[in-house]
């Protein structure tokens, strides 16, 4: 019983307000600053009597300067717990001397003003500012510039402007960017006011980009354009500049209104394009390095600031040149002649085969007028082939100038490319680098002679190769062909050639005229079938008079003209082919031998007669 009397005692002991008293308990508010007397000080701590029930311990971590606590000494402290596990109260010096900063601070400063502080260390997204508590500042407000390194900041004292103060989260936000945007702008606004165009000034260049580079005039930015750095050509601003580094410009324009101030390098030497057509006079030889390739031609540097360009069209005398990095290179040492200086323009029009031997004017001597050549065909257009006479050079032979009895319409329907071929050279127009070739001259005109073996009233005998609405083409010999019109097959009307004659058959005809100049025989079936005398080959020879020009005379070339003519008439009228149906009016091509399309000695300029490359 006495046991559990004692316990129960314990349990109904008196609480500490009561022991104290009330006023005494409620001066030991959790969260205070109270006072405290150094009683004993150890090696680990000292030992704090606040008039407590118990002393309290405080670390000797807690304090800055160890050596200068004495026992006795009083000081202040921050009450974390009354009593803590152990019935002894929890206290802490730095907690104290950072509520009373942080009072301080919140009593002197506001959002808006400036604060000095110490900058402590780095966190996530900027750094720690000592002003008495840690405040943050964020990495953008550390500069006016973009900040590559933030350590380089660490253990600078700085002044910092107040951005926001948090009380209740004891949050203090600072910028050390609003400062120094503030001093610039009155730097800027004095520098401004002083500026001058033409003047020389000095500056460090601050940011580099794709168009230029940003220099530092001490106050404000000007730009330094890229076209405004150097007199020669440059990529990129940075093979002229490099940031940090020092330089002089000169003030090209002060724009007061937008705050905006334009730089330039070269402005401070002189403009080589000044004595430019004292320096490279046409005519002149130079040398210099390609710079810059482009399709149309290779740009050539003949000094800092001077470039001239080699177009394409004068790469080479006999190659046709389509894109200028076939013959050049970025890097190239070239000699080259003056062709044109535009001063105005800031252009030089440069040769590159006016400084080699033109082997169109050797060749016009190696190969006078009327010299036979062989060659390959190495290229072909609507209206000739070209065939190489030597190395580049080629000349071209005119659909005209392939056959005497045979109208080429394309020269595939006589050559195919890659094919030897024999032709004599008929002219040669070095300046104008043309070649005209002929194969029909290889051999003498047929129907310079036509009228010795062919005579009217005599009577022939052929082979029917094609058969036309109008008539029957009758092969006489290799080339020569004449035609049989509609009206001379029979005595009787004929509806349709192919009632009377086909492809193949082999017929015997009375030549009924001849006609050099146009290069046409007419025949007559009839005339031959009533084995007629003088008097009926008269009559027959009348009557073909008496036909429109042409309609019964046709050269070789004209079973083209005529097929062309009778698909127009398939495309109309599906059966007027086949059936041989005479039309009201006899058709006939009346169209010389020889093809659509320039001849090699008209006017074609250089670059289609000479033919791309193989």
């Amino acid at each position: 019983m006495a046991r559990s009397q004692v316990v129960f005692d314990l349990q109904n002991m008196p609480s500490m307000e009561a022991l104290l008293g009330d006023d005494k308990a409620r001066s030991f508010a959790e969260g205070s600053i109270i006072q405290g007397r150094v009683v004993e000080k150890r090696d680990n701590g000292v030992l704090l009597d606040i008039g407590y029930k118990a002393e309290g311990v405080v670390s000797r971590e807690e304090f800055s300067d160890w050596n200068s606590i004495l026992v006795g000494q009083t000081i202040d402290v921050y009450l974390d717990l009354v009593e803590d596990e152990d019935h002894m109260p929890l206290m802490s010096v730095r907690k104290a001397e950072l509520q009373k900063s942080w009072n301080r601070i919140v009593q002197n400063h506001s959002e808006g003003g400036v604060i000095a502080g110490i900058i402590k260390h780095r966190v996530k997204g900027g750094l720690i500012v000592d002003v008495g508590v840690d405040a943050f500042l964020p990495g953008s407000q550390v500069d006016i510039g973009p900040v590559r390194n933030l350590e380089d900041y660490l253990g600078k004292k700085e002044d910092f402007k107040i951005l926001k103060i948090d009380v209740e989260r004891r949050n203090i936000v600072l910028s050390r960017r609003e400062l120094l945007e503030q001093a610039r702008a009155k730097q800027r606004a004095a520098l401004l006011a002083e500026l001058k165009p033409q003047e020389i000034r000095r500056g460090v260049v601050k940011n580099v980009t794709d168009f230029g580079a940003f220099v530092d005039l001490n106050g404000m930015d000007g730009l330094l354009h890229i076209t405004d750095m150097s007199w020669g050509r440059i990529s990129h601003p940075s093979e002229v500049v490099k940031v940090g580094e020092e330089i002089e410009v000169m003030v090209l324009e002060v724009d007061r209104a937008r705050e905006r101030v334009s730089l330039g390098l070269k402005q401070k030497e002189g403009n080589p394009w000044d004595t430019v057509e004292v320096k490279y006079p046409a005519g002149g030889r130079v040398k210099g390095r390609v710079v810059n390739v482009m399709p149309y031609g290779a740009f050539v540097e003949l000094e800092e600031g001077i470039e001239g360009l080699i177009h394409v069209s004068e790469m080479s005398w006999t190659r046709k040149i389509t894109r200028a990095n076939d013959v050049l290179k970025v890097g190239d040492e070239v000699e080259a002649l003056i062709l044109d200086v535009q001063k105005d323009a800031r252009k030089i029009s440069l040769g590159l085969r006016q400084t080699m031997v033109n082997p169109w004017e050797v060749i016009a001597e190696k190969f006078p007028k009327g010299t036979k050549i062989n060659g390959k065909v190495r290229n072909m257009t609507s209206y000739g082939a070209f065939v190489q006479i030597q190395d580049d050079i080629d000349g071209m032979i005119h659909v005209s100038d392939m056959s005497w009895t045979r109208k080429v319409n394309h020269p595939s329907e006589v050559l195919q490319k890659g094919q030897d071929v024999e032709a004599v050279i008929l002219d040669i127009d070095a300046s104008q680098q043309r070649i005209s070739l002929g194969m029909k001259q290889l051999t003498d005109d047929p129907w310079t002679t036509i009228r010795n073996r062919y005579r009217i009233g005599e009577l022939v005998e052929g082979k029917v190769t094609k058969l036309a609405s109008f008539g029957a083409f009758v092969e006489l010999e290799q080339g020569i062909d004449g035609l049989i019109h509609i009206s001379q097959l029979k005595e009787e009307r004929v509806n349709r050639v192919k009632d009377v004659v086909q492809v193949g058959d082999s017929v015997k005809a009375r030549v009924v005229k001849i006609d050099t100049d146009e290069r046409r025989i007419g025949l007559s079936l009839k005339a031959a079938q009533d084995e007629a005398g003088p008097q009926e080959i008269q009559s027959a020879t009348a009557d073909s008079e008496a036909l429109r020009p042409g309609e019964a005379l046709v050269d070789v070339g004209d079973v083209f003209d005529s097929a062309l003519s009778e698909r127009a008439l398939r495309d109309a009228k599906p059966d007027a082919d086949e059936s041989g149906d005479a039309p009201a009016s006899p058709v006939t091509a009346s169209e010389p031998a020889g093809g659509d399309g320039p001849k090699a000695n008209e006017d074609v300029s250089a670059a289609e007669a000479t033919p791309t490359q193989p």
